[in-house]
């Protein structure tokens, strides 16, 4: 008699640190202004850093625009990340946002409320919705740790 080796599954708990939190937006300007929009409201200095790129469904490379205010360790750091590139998007089960706005949690814990009725009061702005990181699933949402 052939004896079988039983296979056994193990199931990993990866606790993720998400230290930032993470805001759509609806807005049909470009992200240029919407950075300097936000800039003005804000009293911060998001700038152009290199775009995050990501390889698409034919080997071609798409690239999603990044502004970014990381120059002061003590502020709270937002960054500004395009969810569409073309006709594709970043985060394929967020297709009606076309902006990501990632704050970074420092020691002075910000209010999320006032984040967001700020980010309302900008004419531009159409929508801003919170974007729960523990029940969200998609699979590029690991490239807005980098």
């Amino acid at each position: 008699m052939k004896s079988t080796k039983k296979i056994t599954k193990l199931k990993l708990n990866i606790d993720q640190n998400n230290d930032y939190l993470l805001l759509g937006i609806v807005s049909a300007e470009p992200d240029y202004k919407l950075s300097l929009s936000l800039n003005k409201k804000f009293g911060i200095s998001l700038k152009n850093i290199s775009p995050l790129k990501l390889t698409g469904d034919i080997q071609s490379e798409l690239a999603f625009s990044r502004f970014s205010n990381n120059d002061d360790p003590s502020d709270l750091n937002f960054s500004l990340i395009s969810n569409r590139a073309d006709k594709n998007f970043l985060l394929n089960k967020l297709k009606n946002i076309d902006y990501l706005l990632q704050i970074q949690i420092s020691e002075k814990e910000s209010d999320l409320n006032t984040i967001t009725s700020k980010l309302r009061e900008i004419d531009s702005v159409t929508a801003v919705f919170n974007i729960d990181l523990d029940t969200m699933k998609d699979k590029n949402l690991h490239y807005l740790t980098q």
